[in-house]
């Protein structure tokens, strides 16, 4: 597969693991690992333009209505498509919609860009992680399938067991940290056939392991502030993105984004 070390467009597509969270700036807002990678990509050519069109909570069926036909015609040199984990993570998924609403998505976009990329997203270890898990390697073997029938390169954070680490969740064990997000955007950098930086997949040193007062506080901490929350919002058929728009929504040079809350 020939690469191409040039690249002056990037347009984002996607739920909250590419709009940002939890990568929290000072003032409230969100940067993430695709603002992360444009900023570098801006650093290397004159002229660079990025739109970050991600919306926390969207389903694929959201991110294909709202978000592809206008990333096709952005007609952007990469374009980055992760979406389909928020349907497999609700308790009741059909999985071959999901499938092919991916599919429809990758059709239109690969013909339009320099270059699609794709992800197999990455899992936090832990219980909830394992009771979804057929369910992502289903959802994960398909990204694998999409890519080779319309040449994407795949970012594979998956298979990294670093990114498992809880150290590099957030306390509401969705997404990811700062630094989560770092190796998100090296990861993504190198899969452009771009120098590496430093080796995202390096593990963590060892930690101490919490007491058993200090998980269960973390615990009922997570469920009041983030589970039960979650769970209101699945049963009332709401989304943590409800009439919130795309972040960055036109391709245009890139610049830090005004200050100003959006979380």
């Amino acid at each position: 597969m020939k690469m191409n070390a040039s690249y002056t467009s990037f347009v984002a597509v996607g739920d909250s693991f590419t709009e940002g969270m939890s990568d929290r700036l000072p003032d409230g807002s969100y940067r993430g690992w695709a603002d992360l990678l444009a900023a570098r990509l801006a650093a290397r050519e004159p002229g660079f333009r990025y739109a970050n069109l991600a919306v926390r909570g969207k389903l694929i069926g959201q991110i294909v209505e709202e978000q592809v036909d206008a990333a096709a015609a952005m007609r952007a040199d990469v374009v980055t498509l992760v979406g389909g984990l928020n349907d497999a993570l609700r308790p009741k998924c059909d999985m071959g919609r999901v499938r092919g609403l991916l599919e429809e998505a990758a059709g239109r976009l690969a013909p339009s860009c320099g270059r699609l990329v794709l992800m197999r997203s990455p899992g936090r270890n832990g219980p909830v992680m394992e009771r979804f898990r057929p369910r992502m390697e289903e959802l994960f073997t398909f990204v694998d399938e999409l890519a080779r029938r319309h040449d994407a390169l795949v970012v594979d954070l998956y298979g990294a067991p670093a990114l498992g680490d809880q150290r590099l969740w957030d306390v509401d064990r969705l997404h990811l940290t700062p630094e989560g997000h770092r190796r998100v955007a090296e990861a993504v950098w190198q899969t452009l056939g771009l120098p590496a930086e430093h080796d995202w997949r390096a593990e963590l040193p060892p930690a101490l392991p919490a007491g058993w007062a200090e998980r269960r506080v973390a615990d009922v901490r997570f469920a009041r502030r983030h589970l039960f929350p979650w769970i209101g919002r699945r049963l009332t058929g709401r989304s943590s993105g409800d009439g919130l728009p795309a972040k960055r929504p036109e391709l245009l040079p890139f610049a830090p984004l005004p200050q100003g809350p959006r979380a």
